[in-house]
């Protein structure tokens, strides 16, 4: 079944607006006239998505801005009320705002975001009809001890827990080992595609054989030009969420250019 590739940039705490702007007018001049087959999302931080918004939603259409999705890389399980720093689906839809990106292993590790979290979050954004980029993802010591599958499938029982089929099929997964985010470490393409085979395994089980063969899923972790294509012709790798390599226009056109076929 043909999966069109996805290829997120996950700029993290980088890029505040003005760096945003300077960002967003090179790439898309080094992209027009061009058209890959795939699907481009950008993930600023909170403070510069109304930039983005903006900048995106003036740019001329010869410019590939359409082609263009904005992603918040979270969002809260609350519609509104005193939680401070955080922000609900409803402000990011104001942003135009199509994907968020929930259960980042740094949510995990360093705000203590649970599988429970996760997964009201998940809710939380389909009830306002945003897209889930679900992360999941092992640490080096999980894989050692031989518990990547426990690992994987918790994560990913436990996210869904009661996620419908209909909303299903507007969530990406993105497979991260821990071990390779930032560490320039990057798991070969053999590693990827099990966990990847196995992952879809777990959504036919769960879903059945037709919604695990139409969903997407990402490999992140250290996603670098040079190792895209190899990663990318994986039968089970739908594309990329990327961090450091996607910081810099060139980089992330590289990356969208060599990991997907050109229209």
């Amino acid at each position: 079944m043909s999966r069109k590739p996805i290829f997120a940039a996950n700029w993290k705490m980088h890029k505040g607006p003005s760096e945003t702007e300077d960002f967003v007018k090179s790439f898309l001049s080094k992209t027009q006239g061009k058209t890959f087959h795939a699907e481009i999302v950008i993930a600023p931080p909170f403070a510069s998505l109304a930039r983005l918004a903006e900048l995106l939603h003036t740019a001329s259409a010869g410019q590939n801005a359409h082609a263009i999705q904005i992603a918040a890389q979270n969002c809260s399980e609350y519609d509104a009320g005193a939680y401070t720093g955080e922000v609900s689906v409803l402000m990011l839809r104001e942003f135009y705002v199509h994907y968020v990106i929930l259960g980042h292993s740094e949510r995990r590790s360093i705000f203590g975001e649970t599988d429970k979290t996760i997964n009201a979050k998940i809710h939380k954004a389909r009830e306002a009809n945003l897209k889930p980029i679900f992360c999941i993802g092992e640490t080096l010591a999980e894989r050692e001890g031989g518990n990547l599958e426990t690992v994987l499938r918790t994560q990913i029982t436990e996210g869904l827990r009661d996620v419908s089929e209909k909303d299903l099929a507007e969530t990406v997964i993105a497979y991260e080992p821990v071990w390779a985010i930032g560490t320039g470490v990057t798991a070969t393409a053999e590693q990827a595609q099990d966990a990847h085979a196995f992952v879809r395994s777990v959504i036919a089980e769960l879903y059945g054989a037709e919604p695990a063969a139409k969903i997407r899923i990402q490999y992140g972790g250290s996603v670098k030009p040079g190792n895209a294509a190899e990663l990318m012709a994986c039968p089970d790798i739908d594309g990329a969420l990327i961090g450091g390599a996607a910081l810099e226009p060139q980089s992330f056109l590289e990356i969208i250019a060599n990991g997907s076929a050109t229209e």
